[in-house]
């Protein structure tokens, strides 16, 4: 009888000499893959594709591989790192984008310091979260979806620990920030729509208060204006949940019944867009194209399947809070923040 081989086949190159146990480059040649993507596997990352991820199991149970955890970083004596999120509870739960996040967090505090995780949406909240931090119980705070006005966008000038925010502050601050290239994604989307021959374009754009919002709205404009696009009456405006979506959809179709495309700022608006479209006999994409922002796994799950824009969600708590740690290390502050790449992921609603 014949055995059937394994996908991956063992070589002497790929093992490590003498008695040194093996390591994460071991594995990544043994499967054929570069260490990043072994890494991303291992770390439990979504973005692996299911082959790369049956070769780099098989090698690490070829190579009796074991990850080593890192060593836990001393930070002092408040010594976790404290995670704020400025919306309801309500919010949070229902956004995947906030799992997401705190995943790429706690993925990257892996084996070091302890997460704490407040949610500061209503005011007794944020006094609370304030009295908290101003206690001395953490050595730096990650601040996440903060309003222009938002109480806590003033937390560095009454806390003495690093502070980082996730996302372009509207609010005068000096406070290091990472960002996804929210005005960049925005553009791509409507550049993309203009090629497949749309010339009625709307957008179900953020809340005017916050960076994400502002930033997807001013990528498109700059867009439809490179295109010659006439916007009137095609922009919308939403929270970024399914319902503010199908709400915002229904006054567009009112006001521009010519509409022939919509982008729309998150992927949960989009989806309550393409609900409003549905139920106002519109087809997708053939009568309506419609481009979300995000690429939440449900996404691939809607039919049809949403064209998105990509924001490395995780990859955008990891950075933050390494931006973080190296404060809290005594590194000093970026002189500008940092910005991550997006890409359009074009499927099959528009």
């Amino acid at each position: 009888m014949t055995v059937p081989q394994s996908p991956v086949r063992p070589s002497c190159t790929h093992r490590p000499t003498g008695d040194r146990p093996p390591t994460l480059a071991h594995v990544a040649a043994l499967a054929g893959v570069s260490p990043a993507t072994a890494s991303r596997v291992l770390s439990g990352s979504a973005h692996v594709s299911p082959d790369a991820r049956m070769l780099v199991e098989q090698a690490v149970e070829r190579l009796g591989y074991v990850r080593r955890r890192a060593a836990p970083r001393t930070l002092g004596p408040g010594g976790s790192i404290a995670v704020v999120l400025c919306e309801n509870s309500s919010r949070v739960f229902a956004d995947p984008f906030f799992a997401r996040l705190l995943a790429g967090v706690k993925r990257e505090l892996e084996g070091g310091p302890q997460l704490v995780v407040l949610m500061v949406g209503r005011n007794e909240e944020w006094r609370t979260a304030a009295e908290y931090l101003r206690a001395g119980n953490t050595a730096g705070v990650l601040l996440v979806g903060s309003h222009r006005d938002h109480p806590l966008t003033m937390l560095n000038a009454t806390v003495r620990v690093p502070v980082v925010l996730t996302g372009r502050p509207l609010a005068e601050t000096r406070l290091p920030f990472v960002d996804a290239d929210n005005r960049g994604g925005a553009r791509a989307a409507v550049e993309h729509l203009v090629t497949t021959g749309r010339r009625a374009i709307g957008t179900i754009a953020g809340p005017s208060d916050m960076g994400p919002g502002v930033d997807r709205l001013a990528g498109y404009r700059a867009a439809a204006q490179d295109a010659g696009l006439n916007v009137s009456g095609l922009i919308g405006r939403g929270d970024f949940t399914q319902m503010s979506g199908e709400h915002a959809m229904n006054r567009l179709l009112e006001r521009r019944p010519d509409l022939d495309a919509v982008v729309a700022a998150s992927d949960l608006m989009a989806i309550g867009a393409m609900r409003a479209l549905r139920r106002a006999g519109r087809r997708i994409p053939d009568d309506v194209a419609v481009v979300g922002f995000d690429d939440l796994p449900i996404a691939r799950r809607v039919r049809p399947r949403l064209t998105t824009v990509r924001q490395p969600v995780e990859d955008l708590g990891a950075r933050a809070v390494r931006e973080l740690l190296g404060l809290v290390g005594g590194r000093s502050a970026p002189e500008r923040g940092v910005v991550l790449k997006t890409k359009l992921i074009v499927r099959d609603s528009a």
